[in-house]
């Protein structure tokens, strides 16, 4: 039995909001409950996420080169990049943490990345997810977004607790600051996908 066939707003002769999601006839340009401006597509939305994306790469190499974390003591001074901190956490027997902070500062920003990218390329490409998978594809990489923070906050709260004068003292490393700017950039760029534009692709299959 064969699926029923996908019909868009667009093919309705209707246009949502984003703001408020409230529906209105295809030819409105301002809603009238909020008063937003009323787009069936927003065609430059590829051009804003491959900016953020290239953006968010770029600052995503250094937060991995350099130091996270910056731990001064009486007789030493340790620097740990977010890879090492891990293994060296795990050394100590922390395993759970140590995939934590992996999952996190690694396997998610990059899952990110590759997603973001394919879902910009499905539009002109042919690809074998289904507009249904793509957007579900959509909405996980806007909800894992907010945690791919948690490698600065590990490091935030470290420094705040652990200031004991000359003995010991943690700081922030530079890596800290161009991870955030990554995290910040790639949550732009799948902000500004239009998810719409999923179901204009006519050469959907299904999976």
């Amino acid at each position: 039995m064969s699926a029923a066939p996908v019909v868009t707003a667009r093919q309705s002769g209707l246009i949502a909001c984003t703001r408020c999601t409230r529906v209105w006839p295809m030819g409105h340009t301002r809603c009238g409950r909020c008063g937003g401006r009323l787009t069936s597509r927003d065609n430059s939305s590829l051009q804003r996420v491959w900016a953020w994306w290239l953006v968010g790469i770029i600052c995503y190499i250094p937060a991995n080169i350099y130091p996270m974390l910056r731990t001064r003591t009486l007789f030493m001074t340790d620097e740990s990049t977010i890879v090492a901190g891990a293994v060296e956490i795990a050394q100590h027997g922390s395993y759970g943490i140590a995939a934590i902070i992996i999952i996190a500062s690694v396997l998610i920003p990059v899952g990110k990345f590759i997603a973001i990218a394919y879902l910009a390329l499905s539009l002109r490409h042919r690809v074998r997810l289904s507009a249904h998978g793509r957007h579900r594809l959509y909405e996980v990489v806007e909800f894992i977004g907010r945690w791919s923070m948690i490698d600065v906050f590990v490091v935030a709260i470290l420094s705040s607790l652990v200031q004991l004068s000359t003995v010991a003292t943690i700081n922030p490393g530079p890596a800290a600051i161009t991870f955030a700017l990554s995290v910040i950039f790639t949550m732009l760029a799948a902000l500004s996908f239009d998810p719409r534009l999923i179901w204009d692709n006519p050469k959907d299959t299904a999976p």
